[in-house]
């Protein structure tokens, strides 16, 4: 059983049962529906079952690996292989993309395309977490960016098509960038292109070579993650999107950055983030506090909590760039938490835009009396995002603020100074999100008699708020259950960093 292909059956499983989905009887949406979410829990007892039985936790070696030979004319494998930075991010894709499924319910135009699309986003996504081959890691990245246009421009709000064509624009253009960087490191120095991560982690390259490759890869990533300036095309398409879209975006597509940066950045290009690092740490606290600031002047309800996600993607950023054990925890516990507070924020905004058909803020208020349960889980869930102890935005934060300080890498001073300027934004955080709590369910501007016969959240909304709201807390009281798993990976990382300042 151990040579049994478990990571090739799960990425490729969602997409070759998701294709099934065009042969259906077409007999109303109820089937398609039902189908999509059976396929999704299939998929996610199954990656719980490969990990949990065939995955040993103090292994920081890559496990379940599989080397197939796909292409025989440029040695193009497909590779697969798990460790403990990915394994969260799978566990993370698996459950939100099940949730995003049960929320598409309200969807009933082309629901067949819809849903093809999101289980092909889930294959895209674990096998760009799982790819252990430059190449296939690309192939994966592309393969997100089609379904999430569709998903845009066919089911979006009304001005779809325009975000839509930012999201191309920006993402394609990363894209390029990430395939400049993919070629160049595969085909240096050998005339054989070895697109292998494991053989291009003990390449050394020249300085100024992995200087450029770095930049090139970086700019690809901070598109995707947004980090400032490249962040505008975020707020625009979580505007837009449909909102089980925007669980998808809010919750993995924007971790697919911060991981590229962990994978590839950190394990590849070792010298090259340890010159860039100490920008890494000022764009991060930079990209806190703008965004918290830009945050409370946004109208569109959903853009703000768009803006309340880029600041949060600081706190990842500043935690790669300590370059220290609990920093780099840190930021893989705050790419978990934020999927799953950020994909809660939305689908709570999406359902309350159900109810009442209003985007805009200064439209809403008193909604409180009307959507009880609504109120009470977003609340919650704002207190989550502006980082309540017993909350598991708040350990994130902790940690990756205790990774700054025992940092080695910084002198005191600036150590102080970041930490400074990242208190700030923590205390801006509750700014907008109690205003935002203030504009929608407080206040007298009771709706109009003809608007006073919406209900409340039914059972399925409930169920994907509490399943969302569990892990949240559960992460906040016990967050070593996120760091056993990529603990001793972490310190493997880390420690090339350290062996390579002691051999100059």
């Amino acid at each position: 059983m151990n040579n049994f292909p478990w990571l090739t059956l799960v990425v490729v499983f969602p997409i070759s049962a998701g294709s099934l989905i065009f042969f259906l009887p077409h007999r109303g949406n109820k089937v398609i529906r039902w189908y999509t979410i059976c396929i999704c829990m299939m998929e996610l007892l199954l990656t719980t079952y490969a990990f949990g039985y065939r995955f040993q936790l103090d292994d920081p070696l890559m496990q379940l690996t599989e080397n197939y030979k796909w292409i025989n004319f440029f040695d193009f494998y497909w590779r697969l292989g798990i460790d403990g930075i990915s394994i969260g991010p799978i566990l993370l894709t698996g459950f939100i993309t099940t949730l995003a499924a049960l929320a598409a319910w309200p969807v009933t135009r082309d629901s067949r395309l819809f849903h093809f699309l999101m289980l092909a986003m889930y294959s895209g996504q674990i096998g760009l977490f799982s790819s252990q081959d430059l190449l296939l890691f690309f192939i994966m990245w592309e393969l997100e960016l089609i379904p999430v246009y569709l998903l845009l421009s066919m089911w979006g709000g009304k001005k779809r098509l325009y975000s839509a064509t930012k999201f191309i624009l920006y993402t394609a253009g990363g894209s390029v960038f990430l395939l400049i960087g993919v070629l160049g490191i595969g085909l240096y120095g050998s005339n054989e292109p070895t697109l292998n991560f494991e053989t291009s982690a003990n390449q050394s390259y020249p300085v100024a070579l992995e200087i450029l490759f770095y930049i090139g890869f970086f700019i690809a990533f901070a598109v995707k993650s947004p980090i400032i300036p490249l962040h505008t095309w975020l707020p625009d398409t979580h505007g837009e999107a449909h909102y089980s879209t925007c669980m998808l975006l809010a919750g993995i597509l924007l971790k697919m950055g911060a991981y590229g940066l962990v994978r590839i950045n950190m394990e590849l290009l070792p010298h090259a983030h340890s010159i860039f690092s100490p920008w890494l740490m000022i764009v991060g606290t930079i990209q806190i506090i703008y965004a918290a600031l830009t945050s409370p002047g946004q109208r569109n309800l959903k853009k703000r909590i768009a803006y309340s996600s880029v600041s949060h993607m600081g706190f990842i950023i500043i935690g790669i760039g300590s370059i220290s054990d609990t920093g780099l925890n840190g930021a893989i516990l705050q790419i978990i938490s934020h999927g799953f507070i950020g994909a809660a924020l939305f689908f709570l905004a999406g359902t309350s835009y159900d109810r009442i058909r209003l985007v805009y803020l200064d439209e809403m208020g008193g909604m409180a009396i009307a959507i009880p349960k609504i109120f009470t889980t977003f609340s919650i869930l704002s207190m989550a995002s502006l980082a309540l102890p017993g909350m598991s935005g708040f350990v994130a934060e902790l940690i990756v603020f205790f990774g700054i300080l025992t940092s080695q890498k910084y002198l005191l001073m600036t150590k102080v100074l970041i930490t400074f300027v990242m208190a700030i934004g923590i205390i801006l955080t509750p700014i907008y999100s109690l205003s935002m709590l203030r504009q929608m369910f407080y206040g007298y501007k009771l709706f109009n008699a003809q608007n006073s016969y919406f209900f409340d959240s039914g059972p399925r909304e409930l169920f994907i708020s509490i399943a969302l709201l569990l892990p949240v807390i559960g992460i906040g009281i016990y967050p070593d259950f996120i760091f056993s798993l990529s603990v001793d990976k972490v310190e493997a990382i880390i420690s090339i960093f350290f062996l390579d300042s002691f051999c100059q």
